[in-house]
């Protein structure tokens, strides 16, 4: 038995299906899940001591790549002044001025600990500016797992929602109304079906929890604009594609191609702790003031703000220049190129999105004209994929455990780890096609 295997064994006994997060289980690729013990640059090292080029990159927040010394420094030095303080420090205020810098709808910032936290936190605001209970989510998109919305749609359009897990009532489901994606028709008749009742629209700022399936050119800003009109508030989920996609989110995707789109509160993870646990919840001023200490809407946490995560996170931003994005950027798409050459060579049908610099490949006739929402996304071969997924571990490259997720690069993805990803290519291509 390999080491990997005997630590999955293990852990079964004493972690539900051996993993704290579910896809880390390999439920969608089949097979035993790889245990990392160390991570440096492009690289990740598994149980067995077998390295891999990583294209998972913690989902998103090694942007510079694993262990980028300045990172490292600041963690140390942070852990080193002290682990928790339960009080506030500077670093927190240097860390909601960087947001700030970036994202000017980011008027005011509240850090917290995790993007199911922050969206929670943006969601309850969003219902006390608007002193109203229900909620649009799109089906596909993940705002984290708080009750609220992990629902999924009713029998009808514009049906109250109904519990997407166990263990969520119905009554708490039934506060959200969930649609498809780039549905603009869709989003005119539920509000019209529910007048004076809706908050607020929740959208990830490009799906990529469903493989990435970005907005359709003028989405974003159809969905402020129709919000506003029906005095509802737009959240924008930048968890993911916060200083990911580029140096502003995806919002400054959206602002280049001339769709500059200013939503009424965003939320941001995974990068801004640059692998530690951060996020937060930003916005206009008039709304954020709602927050305790200053307004009625409560909101707290020991650990918000904590020094060495916060430390670990301004790092990563404060480095993460044009030249890193540059680089990102064209390490994307020397792999996104490759991988479409492969799998075109070995005649397997599919088609690459992108949001930014994030990626993904979807595989399979249904989807090969292009994916535009979760309908869509679920017809694509994940036994393809569960194919490719595997002849690309067998070779040393280590891909999201699943089709319905994003690639990750990394601004430390050189030509030595570009090579070997080239390299295993053809053969997993050929694998996928069966």
């Amino acid at each position: 038995m390999s080491r990997n295997a005997d630590l999955f064994a293990r852990a079964q006994e004493v972690i539900p299906g051996g993993v704290d997060s579910p896809v880390r289980a390999y439920g969608s690729v089949g097979g035993t899940p790889r245990f990392m013990v160390s991570a440096q640059g492009a690289y990740v090292t598994d149980a067995d001591g077998r390295d891999y080029v990583d294209l998972v990159a913690s989902w998103g927040p090694a942007l510079l790549g694993h262990s980028h010394p300045a990172v490292v420094d600041a963690v140390v030095a942070a852990a080193r002044r002290g682990l928790s303080f339960g009080a506030p420090t500077s670093a927190e205020t240097e860390l909601a001025e960087e947001i700030r810098r970036r994202v000017p709808a980011a008027e005011k910032i509240r850090l917290v600990s995790t993007g199911t936290e922050a969206t929670m936190t943006a969601i309850r605001l969003a219902r006390a500016a608007t002193g109203r209970d229900l909620l649009i989510k799109f089906a596909g998109h993940y705002h984290g797992h708080s009750d609220g919305l992990l629902a999924q749609a009713g029998s009808g359009l514009a049906t109250l929602a109904l519990p997407g897990s166990a263990g969520v009532p119905a009554p708490v489901a039934a506060q959200t109304l969930v649609i498809g994606y780039n549905d603009t028709a869709a989003v005119e008749e539920v509000f019209a079906a529910h007048p004076g009742r809706i908050a607020a629209i929740i959208t990830e700022a490009a799906g990529a929890n469903m493989g990435v399936v970005p907005p359709a050119p003028g989405f974003t800003a159809f969905l402020a604009e129709v919000a506003h009109r029906e005095g509802a508030l737009l959240i924008s989920d930048e968890v993911l594609t916060g200083f990911r996609s580029s140096w502003s989110g995806y919002a400054g995707v959206l602002a280049a191609a001339g769709e500059d789109v200013v939503p009424d509160l965003v939320t941001f993870g995974k990068v801004i702790g640059g692998g530690l646990p951060v996020a937060a919840v930003a916005g206009r001023a008039s709304i954020m003031d709602l927050l305790a200490p200053t307004g009625p809407v409560y909101q707290a946490g020991t650990l918000s703000g904590n020094p060495v995560a916060v430390a670990a996170g301004l790092a990563t931003l404060t480095h993460a220049d044009d030249a890193v994005y540059a680089r990102l950027d064209a390490a994307a798409h020397a792999v996104a190129d490759a991988a479409s050459a492969a799998l075109t060579e070995a005649g397997v049908p599919h088609v690459v999105q992108w949001a930014g610099t994030l990626f993904s490949i979807f595989f399979g006739e249904s989807v090969a004209g292009g994916v535009p929402d979760y309908a869509t996304a679920t017809t694509q071969d994940a036994a393809a994929y569960g194919r490719f997924f595997h002849a690309m571990l067998a070779a040393g490259v280590n891909l999201p455990p699943s089709a319905f997720e994003a690639w990750f690069l990394t601004a430390a993805h050189d030509d030595a780890a570009l090579d070997r990803i080239a390299a295993a290519l053809p053969a997993a291509a050929r694998a996928a096609a069966g």
